[in-house]
């Protein structure tokens, strides 16, 4: 865009080799902030030598901060090294980039936050002192992944940094234009990039964790990722904050705070072991927010209405995964409301303190296996759960007839079924079971603001029974929460 020839920053930038202001800055010898003040003296003087006038408004940090402001993630092969990080494999970054102090920091900071939630590794050559083609950064990364340079694949748009990972032995694509890349990934990988992979769970041990009091001697555990305007995410039963351990990431990168609440009762959330403690009054959240976008699940569903029926002011907007808001009803009885539809029947076997703990707790990895499942029969899978049509109290328990040792559930197993298993080892199932204990009581509660409307925008997802909520509906959320 410059009137004294496109190679002049080119020029000044690469000058010097091994010692010109880029090297130094890829090294992290200098900072971004170093390298405009370097690169302004050297156009200074690579215009006078060469009889150019620089124009009276020249700024090396504001060209730099508009060719950031043009920069994007490539979002398909994002979504391809999901696909591969899936199916078992490691996935890296190596960058060539600078340490950033400059006025633009921001754009770098939320880039590379980016990365390390999406990659097992991130190298910056700023941090290493080594920048690519120098094979100490392969060397480097051969070590830090555990692997062969014949077990990698290495993508790069600049064909001089393909070559000594090429010499190493590794397969190496350049990348051109994006469908090229994919079909050539594919070709090396096996995988079918085209299939669309779960997004990328947050790990608990990777992430935030924090405590906010709620009563003397009661406190709810909360975990956070992101910046931004906030979005809290509250769970239902028998789950964990986990369960939004696919959206907490995406709506993080979407730009968001996000919290997701382990509800009370839960984990390590306490609660009093009297009943009238889990009335539907929504939970405070961490101080200094004044105002969320709160998404709840099953009771977090209830929770989330009520907070924007009782606390309008407090809430942003509202959104309910299978939980349709349902205004008290002073005209029937909430208990005798709720008998009348046998598909409730559940609920009244959790009435009895101590009978429902008695049988969930018993082996706790059969309980969550066979309550956390898709709801229509998993493929190779002769078990089907159903809990609106269960007969618990007809049956004998809510297990009744299922097997001793389920087969592995598709959408709760591995590690995560075993943090699950952790949580209610720590907290039982009385907790979460007294949700269900406290029906008249939230009723009653609730009916003191019968008349109210929720004014805020709301949104409702529900699921028929043959499908199932798949974590690819987080665009959805992201779209709707940034309204």
């Amino acid at each position: 865009s410059f009137a004294f020839g496109r190679n002049f920053l080119r020029k000044v930038l690469f000058a010097g080799g091994s010692d010109s202001p880029y090297a130094k800055a890829m090294k992290g010898q200098i900072t971004l902030s170093q390298l405009f003040s370097e690169m302004e003296e050297g156009c200074r003087q690579h215009a006078s030598a060469s009889g150019i006038a620089l124009p009276p408004t020249f700024s090396v940090g504001r060209a730099f901060e508009e060719m950031a402001a043009k920069g994007m993630v490539n979002a398909p092969l994002l979504q391809a090294a999901r696909v591969l990080r899936r199916n078992g494999f490691k996935t890296g970054i190596l960058t060539n980039n600078w340490v950033d102090d400059s006025a633009g920091r921001l754009f770098t900071a939320t880039l590379m936050t980016l990365l390390h939630r999406h990659f097992d590794l991130v190298i910056e050559s700023c941090r290493l002192g080594a920048q690519k083609p120098d094979p100490e950064i392969y060397t480097y990364a051969l070590d830090a992944l555990q692997a062969k340079p014949q077990e990698v694949i290495l993508l790069d748009d600049i064909g001089e940094n393909l070559k000594p990972a090429r010499e190493m032995g590794m397969a190496t694509i350049l990348v051109r234009d994006t469908k090229t890349v994919l079909k050539e990934l594919e070709e090396l990988s096996g995988l079918l990039t085209q299939e669309e992979p779960l997004p990328t769970a947050c790990d608990p041990s990777n992430v935030t964790h924090g405590y906010v009091p709620i009563r003397p001697g009661v406190q709810l555990h909360f975990v956070e990722m992101g910046h931004g305007p906030v979005v809290c995410l509250c769970h239902g039963f028998p789950e964990s904050w986990l369960s939004w351990r696919y959206q907490i990431p995406a709506l993080a990168d979407a730009g968001f705070r996000v919290i997701a609440l382990e509800m009370k009762g839960y984990g390590e959330s306490t609660a009093p072991p009297a009943l009238g403690v889990h009335s539907g009054t929504p939970p405070p959240s961490p101080q200094g927010i004044p105002q969320t976008v709160l998404v709840g699940h099953d009771w977090g569903g209830a929770v989330v209405w009520n907070m924007a029926v009782f606390y309008p002011e407090r809430v942003r907007a509202v959104a309910s995964l299978n939980t349709p808001y349902r205004p008290a009803d002073p005209a029937m009885d909430i208990v005798e409301k709720t008998k009348a539809h046998p598909v409730f029947d559940y609920q009244f076997y959790f009435q009895e303190p101590g009978v429902a703990e008695a049988e969930l707790e018993k082996d706790i990895g059969r309980t969550l296996k066979v309550l956390i499942r898709s709801t229509r029969q998993e493929v190779g899978v002769g078990l089907r759960v159903d809990l609106d049509n269960a007969a618990p109290l007809l049956a004998g328990g809510l297990l009744v007839g299922f097997p001793e040792d389920p087969p592995a559930s598709q959408i709760l197993h591995g590690s995560e079924l075993e943090y699950y298993i952790q949580r209610y080892e720590k907290s039982g199932f009385r907790g979460p079971l007294n949700w269900y204990r406290n029906m008249r009581r939230n009723w009653s509660w609730a009916l003191s603001a019968k008349d109210r409307k929720i004014t805020m925008p709301a949104l409702v997802v529900t699921a028929g029974k043959d499908k199932v909520l798949r974590p690819s509906m987080t665009k959805g959320m992201e779209e709707w929460v940034s309204q």
